[in-house]
């Protein structure tokens, strides 16, 4: 019987392994990955016959600082929803371009990304990356439209109700795709 040969590949690969059962390695490794998916993906809008509406609410959530708040969702204004955790590697990786996205338009879209986690540990989250963004933690169950049990699930609604993107996974929301749809919305 003939022995196998190990090859630089074999060894690489079973380092990969090893540094994804490492769990200090595993999330910066999944990060990594999901980032090279947001690259190259982009929201997908809904097809006209696919688009479901929410009735305009409000929605009732509390800030990092313990304030409620209410704010409208399909009452005249675009309004982004994420649904997000720190823990989670996919959100981490997209969150810098919603971050940019906030950035041009947090005058002209309602920004509302929502955890479930302590507003301690989002704060050091955000802190650690310098990001601005408003996170919240809900006060009341979503409309049946927008309740998803995968995370990052976002949402682009516009000024109507229409619920205009539904996203389950990483993607690139600073795409110019998203930011010419953000402009026609805001445009109505």
């Amino acid at each position: 019987m003939k022995k196998r040969k190990f090859k630089i590949s074999d060894i690489i690969f079973a380092v990969f392994i090893l540094l994804l059962l490492i769990p200090q390695t595993r999330t910066p490794i999944q990060v990594a990955v999901n980032t090279l998916k947001v690259a190259v993906w982009s929201p997908s809008v809904e097809d006209e016959e696919n688009q479901s509406e929410v009735t305009p609410f409000q929605y009732t959530v509390i800030d990092l600082q313990g304030e409620t708040q209410s704010i409208s969702v399909g009452k005249g204004k675009v309004t982004f929803i994420s649904y997000w955790a720190t823990w989670c590697p996919p959100c981490i990786a997209e969150l810098p371009g919603i971050q940019e996205l906030y950035n041009e338009y947090a005058d002209q879209v309602n920004f509302i990304l929502l955890t479930q986690e302590s507003p301690e540990r989002v704060q050091r989250f955000i802190n650690k990356r310098g990001y601005e963004l408003p996170i919240y933690i809900p006060q009341m169950r979503a409309p049946e439209a927008l309740q998803e049990n995968s995370i990052p699930t976002n949402y682009v609604i516009d000024a109507n109700g229409r619920i205009i993107i539904k996203e389950t996974g990483a993607a690139d929301w600073n795409s110019t795709k998203v930011r010419e749809l953000l402009n026609g919305l805001i445009e109505k």
